[in-house]
């Protein structure tokens, strides 16, 4: 991804102008933390530079001559962050991701289908019925009930042929919904069924967060994948374009694992170090992106094949993120739907 370039307007006073150099990450939610990366962007005596993003004023938390931090407004999009201190100004932009729908409750990624639609879950206490349990959204942010009657809806995911599947992690049970949003059962006795992925043969890989990956063949068959260490939250699921499975099973602490599974169900620890990972996707270059903390920052952690690590983008309280086939990421939080530009193509079995 290309830095961006700040363009510094100097004062009349002899004293050097703010200037920008980057911007990490370059993207957030909305009451996300930013880095600027420069020079001249500490206190002038006791009165601290002035940040905008997209025009609305945001909260400075921490300014030093080469770093300022500030929270992105609630109400910014994306736009540029300008920097004013007595001496000059200086601005470069930001990404901000753009609220789709709340008073939703998704508990890892959405589903996109080809056409871009979206599909989140209100998916409620264990064992309490909601009103609704999958919502599909436009790209346009339109929202509509679209399942109701499953309970306790977690795991989202398409088939090659465009299907959509549901996990239910209190009846440990795997749906097939049709284009008008009416279910049946298509595997049960799955345990805590949480997270759900395609490969593309159609294979259905199903998290049990107890310990078990299970395998659904294209005839229904089910098998045990591979084992892992139970997690306390749920099971998180990708595939690549090679077969290839990526799980990650949040725990309590703040050396997490992402573990890789072979087409032959062979386990290995392919990144550690992060903390609560989440939902994960990933994109055309072979990098995982994971809702996830990194060295102490919660956002989207960008993580490439050579273990090369980074935050794509800042934000508290998500969940999961998936790329839509219209060039966005989208992503979820535990109450709402955001989507935004990160520049990358991800991988699509559709």
């Amino acid at each position: 991804m290309p830095r961006a370039r700040s363009q510094s307007v100097p004062s009349a006073s002899t004293s050097p102008a703010p200037r920008i150099e980057d911007v990490l990450p370059a993207a957030a939610l909305p009451g996300g933390d930013v880095e600027l990366i420069g020079a001249n962007l500490g206190p002038n005596g006791y009165t601290i530079p002035t940040v905008t993003v997209d025009g609305e004023s945001a909260q400075v938390r921490m300014s030093r001559s080469a770093r300022l931090t500030f929270q992105v407004p609630d109400l910014a999009a994306t736009g540029l962050v300008e920097v004013h201190t007595a001496h000059g100004a200086a601005s470069v932009p930001l990404r901000v991701a753009r609220e789709l729908s709340n008073g939703l409750h998704p508990v890892t990624s959405p589903a996109v289908s080809r056409s871009g639609m979206i599909y989140a879950t209100i998916s409620g206490p264990r064992g309490k019925s909601t009103p609704v349990s999958v919502v599909r959204i436009s790209p346009d942010g339109r929202g509509t009930p679209f399942v109701t009657g499953i309970l306790n809806a977690t795991g989202l995911a398409f088939n090659p042929e465009g299907d959509l599947f549901v996990t239910s992690r209190a009846e440990g049970i795997v749906y097939r919904v049709d284009a008008a949003g009416e279910f049946t059962t298509y595997a049960e006795g799955l345990g805590i069924a949480t997270g759900a992925a395609f490969d593309m043969e159609g294979n259905l890989y199903v998290g049990d967060r107890s310990g078990t990956i299970f395998k659904i063949s294209t005839d229904r068959g089910i098998f045990v994948h591979a084992t892992l260490e139970p997690s306390v939250a749920a099971y998180h699921l990708t595939i690549d374009a090679n077969g290839t499975l990526y799980v990650t099973g949040p725990t309590l602490g703040s050396n997490d694992a992402i573990h890789a599974i072979s087409p032959h169900g062979d386990v290995a620890v392919w990144y550690r170090g992060l903390g609560r990972p989440q939902g994960l996707a990933v994109a055309q270059d072979g990098s995982l992106y994971v809702a996830a903390s990194f060295q102490g920052h919660r956002g989207i952690v960008r993580i490439t094949q050579e273990k090369e690590t980074s935050l794509a983008l800042s934000g508290a309280n998500l969940v999961g993120i998936a790329f839509s086939p219209l060039g966005s990421a989208v992503l979820t939080t535990n109450q709402a739907v955001y989507d935004v530009d990160l520049g990358v193509e991800g991988v699509n079995i559709l």
